[in-house]
């Protein structure tokens, strides 16, 4: 990984030899094994640089990765996408793709929903769709962890928050794939699956508006805010709900998919939590930590500098929050996975002003799927000849987790 150059391999992928100026965050070791990258990374080139997909900066120091999160007046947040847009779509989705001062009033409006009280009466919920799902495949002995379970959870949740119907559920897991893990790299899709959430959203504005008093749930919630005295633009409820639909399931359902493979495929850990369930809130941050799923962009609006290298304006840097969590810096023992580390401040839910607004929701909906799941199927294992396949990009998490039990 230290060479120069590109080579093949005879089904045709490109090799990369040199990620200090060429990598590819949808390479196969990169899906697979990105921290061997970043360790990599973290000593030769820590800010590493690739032309691949419209071109970008990417620091694999969480101090680097921290002050670019942080650095307002040089960044800006207008396009987060891992991936050159190249016109394909520059969604205005507050308060995620706001910079300030907009962003702090936007993200206002949201806070209460996503507070820990409001949160915390979801549990029982969010309890029932686990064991519900569960239910479904329990006495068969085997199910797809990711596409039974881990992708189904987070999308009932965020359906329920929006008050929009459970019998479209299909609908969101489709347009999260298409948008999360197709859209990065074929911007076609990204197009026409944006354009089919944004008619669905406005439909439904133009159904409650036909029907005022008849729905209290987020959306109405916005159609109702106000900023500065003056109510939300269409375009500013559509581009949040976008948002939160989409950005609620697949970062989540990511965490759920790699926690279950990693409890599927370390048998120790799994015997601790089965053992000490009380464990399990502790045990989720360290999941959270080693295989959180998110990597953001910023722009660069000034030029500046970032680990020493310069950064000119319109240039992309990516936020590789998982990198962050490896840094030794940081944390000790970044490789070993602790189920009861005790200092773990981790970039999983981002730094600076757009930290996750929903990350309450994940941790509980992480809290409960686990729980459930290790209450009722304590003993499970990958299926033989288990084939795993990792997605990433934007969004890292395996797709298709076949367990037996």
């Amino acid at each position: 990984m230290t060479m120069t150059g590109n080579d093949t391999t005879d089904s045709g992928e490109t090799v990369l030899l040199d990620w200090s100026s060429d990598f590819d965050l949808f390479h196969t070791s990169y899906l697979e094994q990105p921290e061997k990258v970043w360790s990599q990374l973290r000593d030769s080139a820590p800010v590493a640089h690739s032309e691949r997909w419209g071109g970008a900066w990417m620091p694999v120091r969480y101090d680097d990765i921290s002050a670019v999160a942080h650095d307002t007046t040089h960044f800006s947040s207008r396009d987060v996408g891992v991936t050159g847009s190249n016109g394909a779509t520059l969604l205005v989705a507050p308060p995620i793709t706001s910079d300030p001062p907009f962003h702090q009033d936007a993200r206002r409006l949201l806070l209460p929903a996503f507070g820990p009280k409001a949160i915390e009466r979801l549990g029982f919920i969010t309890q029932g769709f686990a064991d519900e799902l569960i239910d479904t495949f329990i006495e068969a002995g085997s199910a797809d962890a990711a596409v039974d379970y881990a992708q189904r959870i987070p999308a009932r949740v965020i359906g329920l928050m929006l008050g929009i119907p459970r019998s479209d559920e299909d609908r969101f897991t489709d347009w999260a794939v298409r948008v999360l893990q197709v859209g990065p790299t074929d911007h076609t899709v990204l197009r026409e699956a944006t354009r089919e959430v944004l008619a669905y959203f406005g439909a439904i504005i133009e159904e409650r508006r036909a029907n005022p008093g008849e729905y209290q749930d987020l959306i109405t919630d916005l159609m109702e805010a106000e900023i500065g005295g003056a109510p939300l633009t269409d375009k500013h409820i559509l581009g949040t709900c976008f948002l939160l639909l989409l950005a609620g399931m697949d970062t989540t359902w990511s965490s759920i998919g790699s926690s279950i493979w990693h409890l599927a495929t370390h048998p120790e850990d799994r015997a601790r939590l089965v053992a000490e369930p009380d464990l399990i809130p502790t045990a989720v941050e360290e999941l959270l930590r080693v295989y959180s799923p998110v990597t953001m962009a910023r722009v660069a609006i000034a030029e500046t500098t970032v680990g020493g290298r310069t950064v000119m304006p319109g240039e992309r840097v990516l936020l590789a929050f998982p990198a962050g969590n490896r840094d030794p810096e940081h944390f000790d023992r970044p490789e070993e996975i602790i189920l009861d580390r005790q200092h773990n401040r981790h970039a999983s839910f981002g730094l600076g002003i757009h930290r996750c607004l929903g990350s309450n929701l994940a941790r509980m909906e992480l809290r409960i799927a686990i729980s459930a799941w290790l209450k009722r199927i304590p003993e499970f294992t990958l299926a033989p000849d288990a084939k795993v396949i990792w997605t990433g990009g934007q969004v890292r998490g395996p797709r298709t987790i076949p367990v037996v039990f």
